[in-house]
């Protein structure tokens, strides 16, 4: 079953509707969903952030419902993705299942244990590598990033912008993939396919962002993946290593994860689902992009992973053994990731490469998502990592707007969502709308730096 497509319009008016999608996201080609508006954090000090209230007693203690998970996972493609595939695990039981296509044209059907490119979620992995630096002495949290990389980030920004400010996105350094892919908005499918095997310079992508206008001043939460190529660049300055390599050798495989990776070619090199394209309509019929040359996102998000290397990935890291106590608590140390009214609680608040979400049962879940052309994933876990539920799907930018902007009903994000909550264990629910508006975009559109799956 395939996504409602809109009533023919003229080209103008079709790029007018995308434009203001984009303009309503504030930078809508950002790898990872997180909302727009800049949040009020604050000065970032390295003091504790507002203590998070745990999940109660029993939070993890649901035993796995598999006809339960079954059907809801398979809700996902009855209102219309493509394919989609999870892990879920309660302690020692897992379950993971599938459903709808991998390959819409030959009708190969969706499998688990697939490896999927997993967008953002790579940020998890470099915060990591950068924590693991802090411990070891080699980098500062608030030292100054001029420190570190002098000739990039010269002058008052240098002195002022820490590594704590590009971890969570409180730099004021704008985003880079609008740059990087002129036209997009424009005439997406033709721009996606030009730069398919494009190589793309790390530092030349953070000098895109260092030279665009930044989304908010600095302190202020504000999504871009320029701070994680930075953060490539200055594991790579004090490693003496390729980024990738290093993160591949002391977190990838500390880890102990197997399909875990940053892919060498523009092809993945494991069983994979095709990832299709949709740009909100623009790109129609939808158009696969598994393969691509993901340069373009490195440290911030080219990693390719399985959901349930996923879940390896997060219980070990929230469990402690990825970083030590204090490399945790300062992860865990957050900053709202959105504006909110006065007297309201962000629903959502970003730490250092790691994010916690406030679900309809009212516990607070860590993880991360990510975005890319045609691939998204969605990982969550209970604050001891018991509870886990990692989900890909391969439709991306599914959702469809008036003509005046305004978002269509969504239901393959409140399908997602539902799914989502039920797996960890909590009360399946659609969303609250103060909730949307701080969810992953696959739920919110125009209220994410990235309507999911734009690279983000």
């Amino acid at each position: 079953m395939s996504p409602a497509r809109p009533n023919a319009r003229r080209p103008e008016r079709r790029r007018a509707r995308l434009a203001a999608a984009a303009s309503a996201a504030a930078l809508s080609l950002a790898l990872g969903v997180l909302p727009t508006q800049a949040s009020a954090a604050g000065p970032v000090t390295a003091g504790p952030a507002t203590a998070l209230p745990a999940a109660p007693p029993g939070a993890a203690g649901h035993r796995l419902d598999r006809a339960a998970l079954r059907d809801s996972l398979a809700a996902i493609h009855r209102a219309g993705m493509y394919g989609a595939f999870s892990s879920v695990r309660d302690g020692s039981e897992q379950w993971q299942g599938a459903t709808g296509l991998a390959d819409v044209d030959t009708g190969r059907r969706m499998r688990p244990g697939f490896e999927h490119r997993i967008g953002s979620i790579t940020k998890t992995f470099t915060a990591v590598a950068v924590l693991q630096q802090v411990h070891q002495g080699r980098v500062g949290l608030d030292a100054p990033i001029g420190r570190y990389l002098p000739e990039l980030v010269p002058g008052e920004r240098g002195r002022q912008v820490t590594v704590r400010m590009l971890l969570n996105h409180t730099s004021g350094i704008a985003d880079y993939v609008l740059p990087a892919f002129p036209g997009i908005v424009e005439n997406p499918g033709e721009v996606l396919e030009a730069n398919r095997f494009r190589r793309l310079d790390p530092e030349h992508l953070a000098r895109l962002g260092l030279a665009a206008p930044p989304a908010a001043g600095r302190g202020k939460h504000a999504y871009a993946n320029t701070n994680y190529v930075l953060l490539g660049l200055l594991l790579e300055k004090v490693t003496g290593q390729d980024a990738e390599t290093y993160i591949t050798r002391h977190v990838i495989r500390k880890a102990g994860l197997r399909h875990t990776y940053f892919p060498a070619s523009p092809r993945l090199s494991g069983p994979h689902a095709r990832m299709y394209e949709s740009m909100f309509g623009l790109i129609e019929p939808a158009r696969d992009f598994s393969v691509y040359d993901m340069s373009w996102a490195g440290t911030a998000g080219a990693m390719v992973s399985t959901t349930r290397d996923l879940n390896d990935f997060y219980r070990q890291l929230l469990g402690g053994k990825l970083l030590g106590p204090a490399g945790l608590r300062a992860m865990k140390t957050t900053v709202p990731a959105y504006d909110t009214e006065p007297g309201e609680e962000a629903a959502m608040r970003y730490g250092l490469g790691i994010y916690t979400l406030r679900m309809p049962d009212g516990r607070w879940y860590w993880g991360h998502d990510g975005g890319v052309f045609g691939a998204g994933t969605w990982a969550l876990s209970t604050e001891d990592g018991r509870r886990q539920v990692a989900v890909g799907y391969n439709l991306m930018k599914y959702q469809r707007f008036e003509d005046d902007g305004r978002p269509k009903p969504d239901p393959i994000g409140d399908a997602l969502f539902q799914y989502v909550g039920g797996a960890l264990g909590g009360v399946p629910g659609k969303p609250s709308a103060a909730l949307r508006r701080a969810a992953p975009g696959p739920l919110s559109p125009l209220s994410s730096p990235a309507p999911h799956g734009l690279p983000r």
